[in-house]
This record gives structure tokens, C-alpha cells and sequence, in this order.
């Protein structure tokens, strides 16, 4: 007896385990490093005329940790949740000092009519950008699909939609998202409430995104209107494709978003890109890529730049991997303000650990 008690034991504790890692949620992360020199940038990529050395976080993947869980409901369906922060790992400080969870923060339900998700949660855009980037979502910061197209920093000084922020409507508190996926076609819905008494319009946004998959081919695109508390609206569009021949993929999108910044205002941006990754072994991945981001304001002359975006990595595992980055941007027509230099390289070498 003194011997079955402890197999007794083992036995009845492997069936609480089991239902304890079905009902809990998975802590995932990426952490991300690098050493960055600049020339005509800050060591926050911001316009300079003089020259930054720094540790950058977050110039190939953006560091983050979160927790995702997921629960079988039965007969097709489940719940889904998913809370994210985005991290400095030079500082140790949360990306953003204003909402935790600044990256996601949802749950939803699903099934075989697809799934339905209520939160704070990226807007259409950058769902329809994430397959047709040219560099694949990397160095988020700075990368024009995620800046411009996909309005994580518009520039207008505005807020539009319910962000909590007047520089970027990339992520939506608020929210309701559909996502469904019937065959190569994945549709994509989205509402977000402004919450503002008296004024159900101000601070709304709403949605549509549909993407194609069959074989090589990938066709991804959406369309989506902010308001701000003025009940100003801020259009956006975004249209790509990517194309996998043997090791390489081929990646092209363009976009363009219309803001009225006052009632006799506006701002108008058109990102265009084009890029290819080539796997030239297990190990190694290359990337090139090319942006151009053009811009007109009421009342200014057309202005923009254009920027190239180099990645070498080198797979050390299937979960860490060093790589080197080199971007060169030029900015034309004063883009970049009166003191800073006409263009502007940076360089980094890094490392990357996912879990």
C-alpha cells in the first residue's frame, strides 16, 4: 500500500493537468535587439541633420509578450482570447505608456461560419497589408505599409477612430471583427464604436477586407473610414499581391488614404512598394525592398520620400536568428524639414528569440 499510494497519486494528477493546459491561456513573446547607427536620423528614426548610434528594439520583429488561449466549445465551435503588449527591451518599458495591453486585447467566438472578435485589434489594413508587404511587417517603426498605409503614424495631428492617440489609427478600441474563410477566399468585417455621448458618429470606424490564397498567389486588399470627435473623416484603401516562385517571394501593394484635418483641410498619402525575399538556404533569408510614400496637404506643395530596405538573416534555430539591416531613404521637396539632411542611412545588426 505504501508503494501504489504515489502511483495513485500520478494517476489521478495527470487528468487535472490535462484539463488545467486545455483551459489556460500560452505566454508567447518576441524579443528583439540590435546595434543601429544613423546618419540623418535620430536614434529614433526621426529626420536629423547629425549622426545617432544606439540599441534599437524592434527592427526586425517588434518585441512583445502576450497570452493566447484557446477552448474547444464542441461541434465546430470555440472561444479565442488574446492580450499583447508591445516592450522596449533596450529600456525595459512598455512600447506604449497609456494601455497595457497596447497591441491586442480580445476575445471572440468561432466556428465553421467563421469567427467574430471584441477588443482593442488591428484595423483592416494592416490585416490586408500583413500577406503583400515587401519585407514582411519587419521594422515596424519605420517599414511605409505599417506607418502610412496602414496608419499607424498618419501624421495629421488628428485622432480618428477610437485609438487614444492622434498619431496613428492602426490598432481600434471598441471593436467588433468578422473573420471568415470559405475555400481560397478569407472576408473580413469591422466596426468600432467612438463611444461619445450624444454623438454616435463621432470616433466610428467601419470596414471591409477580402483576400484570395490559391497556390502561389496571394491577393489581399480593404477599405476603411475613420471619423474623429469632430466627425472629420479619414478614408484609407490598400491593395497587394505577393507571388512564391520556388525561393523566392515577389511582393507589390498600393495605398492611399484621404484625411480632412479641418473643415477646409486636407491631407492626402499614397504608399507604393515592391519587394522580394529569397531563401537561399535553410538558414538564410535575403530581402529587398523599395518604398515610395508621396504626400499632399491644403495649401503646400507635393512632398514625400522614397526608402530601401535591406534584410540579411541567418537562421541560428527554429526560434532565434541574427540579422543585418541596412535602409537608405531621400527625401524630396522638404519632406523632411528645413535642418535635416537630404538623406538618411541607417544600419543594424541584431538578434531575434521567439517563444
Amino acid at each position: 500500500m505504501t508503494r501504489l499510494i504515489p502511483v495513485l497519486a500520478a494517476a489521478l494528477t495527470v487528468p487535472a493537468i490535462a484539463f488545467a493546459q486545455q483551459g489556460s491561456p500560452t505566454l508567447y513573446g518576441i524579443v528583439d535587439a540590435s546595434v543601429r547607427h544613423t546618419s540623418g536620423l535620430t536614434a529614433a528614426n526621426a529626420p536629423s541633420a547629425a549622426s545617432a548610434n544606439g540599441l534599437a528594439s524592434g527592427v526586425n520583429s517588434t518585441s512583445r509578450i502576450g497570452f493566447r488561449g484557446r477552448e474547444d466549445l464542441g461541434d465546430g465551435l470555440y472561444a479565442l482570447l488574446n492580450l499583447e503588449t508591445g516592450l522596449n527591451v533596450d529600456t525595459g518599458a512598455t512600447a506604449n505608456t497609456t494601455k497595457f495591453f497596447d497591441r491586442a486585447a480580445i476575445v471572440g467566438l468561432g466556428g465553421p461560419m467563421g469567427q467574430v472578435t471584441l477588443g482593442r485589434q488591428t484595423n483592416l489594413l494592416a490585416d490586408a497589408v500583413s500577406p503583400v508587404d515587401a519585407v514582411g511587417m519587419r521594422f515596424a517603426a519605420f517599414n511605409p505599409n505599417i506607418v502610412t498605409a496602414a496608419l499607424s503614424n498618419h501624421g495629421t495631428g488628428v485622432e480618428y477612430g477610437a485609438t487614444g492617440s492622434s498619431s496613428g489609427s492602426y490598432r481600434l478600441d471598441n471593436s467588433f471583427k468578422y473573420t471568415g474563410t470559405f475555400g481560397p477566399v478569407t472576408a473580413r468585417a469591422m466596426y468600432s464604436l467612438g463611444e461619445n455621448a450624444g454623438a454616435t458618429a463621432a470616433q466610428h470606424s467601419a470596414g471591409v477586407g477580402l483576400a484570395y490564397r490559391a497556390g502561389a498567389w496571394v491577393v489581399s486588399g480593404a477599405y476603411q473610414r475613420f471619423t474623429s470627435a469632430a466627425d472629420l473623416p479619414l478614408r484609407a484603401a490598400t491593395l497587394g499581391l505577393a507571388y512564391q516562385a520556388g525561393s523566392v517571394r515577389l511582393a507589390i501593394n498600393t495605398a492611399r488614404s484621404e484625411a480632412r484635418t479641418s473643415a477646409t483641410a486636407r491631407t492626402e498619402q499614397r504608399t507604393h512598394s515592391v519587394g522580394a525575399t529569397w531563401s537561399a538556404t535553410g538558414t538564410v533569408d535575403l530581402t529587398a525592398a523599395w518604398y515610395r510614400v508621396e504626400r499632399e496637404r491644403t495649401g503646400t506643395k507635393e512632398d514625400g520620400y522614397s526608402r530601401t530596405m535591406l534584410f540579411a538573416e541567418y537562421k541560428l534555430s527554429r526560434r532565434t536568428k541574427l540579422y543585418a539591416e541596412l535602409d537608405r531613404t531621400h527625401w524630396y521637396a522638404g519632406y523632411q524639414g528645413a535642418s535635416a539632411k537630404p538623406r538618411a542611412t541607417g544600419i543594424s545588426s541584431g538578434i531575434v528569440h521567439s517563444f
